[in-house]
């Protein structure tokens, strides 16, 4: 498996739509977040009735002899709520003890400047990832793996000195609580095909929550999340293009929150991205792309552009609000002329134009 294209467009997707155009949280498009491959807490979704998936599985098929192995990756957001404190009596020093002090003597703020930074509270997001150790079916018929993890809620706090050289603010970073249950199998359906299935469960305790509110719920939610198969003694099969013996065993695979398809170079077939995007098999990243833009249904060249032309003020608030946003900026803004013409129009290949149809 070419890990690098498959790690390409699995990035892309774990940031599709993290922040649009124009990359401002005052932006209507960017109040309300997270809408891609979330899975939520099982009690909130019991809420809903279900209407919000507590789970995501992938069903596949896979050609193989019993050494056959197979390679399991889970990858997602986790929310972190970021808020804005001002100091009711600024700092000199920031030490252990005016740390717990501080904890009391401040106010929680949309946004507050503090010298030529302008602050603002906002959600960011970290990386998370699990794996599930390689197996196979060997001589049985079918084989197993469960996997549990648990990432613990944390609370951060970062002071914000000012130009006078005291510290006047503080940067609350809080991430949930968050349990993940990752199960999966290899069953033999015929002596060399097999169907496989991971199901990845949010089964993180929210019997301490008051509130019953989606807001609440994607802070200890998985988002963005995505499974990334591999395998070795054996290949997948294509769910959108399968041979015609094999048509019904792929009708027969039920993907809940997710469309696999195969990735990598085009021919191979050893592995898939579990995407909750609907995809084409072997997707790709555009190579002109200068980096991701969290909109992979955009032209690059339109975007950027677009980023050209906003106002100082909305700059400063694209580079103050989030990390991965200023980067964004700066990596515009220092494109060079020749990489615009570049993104204008590509001719990817020429071919020999067909006999028209005769009536």
């Amino acid at each position: 498996m070419n890990e690098k294209l498959v790690a390409d467009i699995a990035n892309a997707v774990l940031y599709e739509g993290y922040m649009l155009y124009p990359y401002r949280p005052s932006s209507v498009k960017n109040r309300q977040r997270w809408n891609f491959g979330v899975v939520y807490p099982k009690a909130y979704s019991e809420l809903q009735s279900g209407a919000d998936n507590w789970f995501m599985q992938t069903e596949c098929l896979a050609t193989g002899s019993s050494s056959l192995r197979l390679r399991i990756k889970v990858r997602f957001l986790q929310a972190i709520a970021k808020t804005v404190g001002e100091l009711k009596t600024p700092l000199k020093e920031w030490t252990g003890n005016s740390r717990n002090e501080c904890e009391q003597d401040f106010h929680v703020v949309e946004t507050l400047q503090v010298g030529d930074q302008s602050l603002q509270t906002w959600q960011e997001a970290i990386e998370r990832e699990i794996v599930v150790p390689p197996f196979g079916p060997g001589a049985t018929d079918r084989a197993s793996r469960s996997v549990a993890q648990f990432f613990q809620a944390e609370r951060e706090l970062e002071p914000v000195r000012a130009p006078s050289g005291l510290f006047s603010a503080v940067i609350v970073r809080t991430k949930g609580a968050i349990g993940v249950q990752v199960e999966s199998a290899i069953e033999r359906l015929q002596d060399e095909l097999f169907k496989i299935t991971v199901r990845v469960s949010n089964v993180t305790d929210t019997s301490g929550s008051t509130s019953v509110s989606r807001d609440e719920a994607l802070m200890q939610s998985l988002l963005s999340a995505h499974t990334i198969l591999g395998i070795s003694g054996g290949e997948f099969v294509s769910l959108l293009d399968p041979p015609d013996s094999l048509k019904d065993a792929v009708s027969a695979c039920k993907n809940v929150g997710t469309w696999p398809v195969l990735a990598g170079e085009e021919g191979q077939r050893d592995g898939i991205l579990s995407s909750p995007i609907i995809l084409y098999d072997y997707p790709q990243i555009a190579p002109e792309s200068p980096g991701n833009l969290f909109d992979g249904t955009e032209i690059d060249e339109i975007l950027a552009l677009r980023i050209l032309t906003l106002t100082e003020d909305e700059k400063s608030e694209m580079r103050s609000a989030d990390d991965r946003g200023r980067q964004i900026l700066e990596r515009t803004e220092a494109l060079p002329p020749e990489h615009f013409m570049k993104l204008h129009g590509v001719l990817r290949g020429l071919r020999p134009a067909g006999e028209e149809e005769q009536p």
